[in-house]
């Protein structure tokens, strides 16, 4: 892996970190979840042999820090963080954009908002349960989470959330621990640290979000709605089902599930590589 150039931006109320590899067009990696700039290391290399790659760390988490840390999370304002890297990385030129997950919210409300800057933008199953006609169900599910959260604790809430983001029917739970590579290990407990913050903060912030539907429409030709080949019905993919359907443009399906660039990295990256050639 090509160790990346790394800097910090200075944006309202916050200060982030990010990282950039290669040369090309910008292509900006919009995390999502727990995750942060690491989270992308399986795919970024690759992406990097023609884009100048940025990846970073939303705020709140791993190396971006609050100027609050007590701060409500709105999504309008992670999307400015992310028009202000592209200001800062491409400022003559519309950068692509991905999105996975929270981070693909984050990025649909920089595309309706700021779409001189965004050329292209592949959105990997946001999670925008408010399009879906059974959000009251989902609405429900989400005051659960933050009242297990409040009252039993972190790990309790995370096993409601994980349960109510399953297709109907599937009781699997997680899979069976692995002995991690040193870097692997370390990123995973990375992670760990941001999930109070992700649960408490971000879900409700971002999962009361409802997109502006008919401004999606009229950049429909710039979006790429996509979702992971074995997430069919689960929670997370279902809005990019409806929302591929309304806007009637193709669902793009990658490896893997909802985490596919991190369990699938090279077939991921490779497919990725391909939604943003002309």
């Amino acid at each position: 892996m090509t160790a990346p150039s790394t800097g910090s931006l200075r944006v309202n109320g916050a200060t982030l970190h990010y990282e950039v590899r290669g040369r090309g067009p910008l292509l900006l990696l919009v995390p999502g979840g727990a995750g942060g700039a690491a989270s992308f290391d399986g795919i970024a290399d690759g992406l990097a042999a023609d884009h100048t790659v940025a990846t970073y760390d939303p705020r709140g988490m791993s190396g971006s820090t609050l100027d609050d840390p007590a701060a409500e999370q709105r999504v309008a304002e992670h999307a400015d963080d992310a028009l202000r890297l592209l200001d800062l990385l491409s400022p003559d030129a519309p950068a692509r954009v991905f999105g996975a997950s929270s981070g693909a919210i984050t990025a649909l409300h920089l595309l309706t908002t700021s779409p001189h800057r965004v050329e292209r933008l592949v959105a990997h199953e946001p999670p925008l349960v408010e399009v879906l006609p059974d959000a009251p169900e989902h609405r429900a599910l989400l005051a659960r989470v933050q009242e297990t959260f409040q009252t039993e604790g972190l790990m309790p809430a995370m096993a409601v959330f994980a349960a109510g983001l399953r297709r109907d029917g599937d009781t699997a739970g997680p899979e069976a621990g692995v002995e991690l590579p040193p870097q692997a290990a370390a990123r995973a407990e990375r992670t760990m640290a941001n999930l109070p913050y992700f649960l408490g903060r971000i879900v409700p912030g971002f999962m009361s979000y409802a997109p502006d539907l008919r401004r999606l429409e009229a950049l429909s030709d710039r979006l790429v709605l996509a979702g992971g080949r074995d997430s069919v019905g689960e929670l997370p993919y279902r809005p990019a089902a409806l929302l591929a359907e309304r806007l009637g443009t193709e669902l793009l399906h990658f490896p893997g599930g909802h985490t596919g660039s991190t369990t699938h990295p090279a077939g991921f990256g490779e497919l990725l590589r391909k939604a943003f050639r002309p």
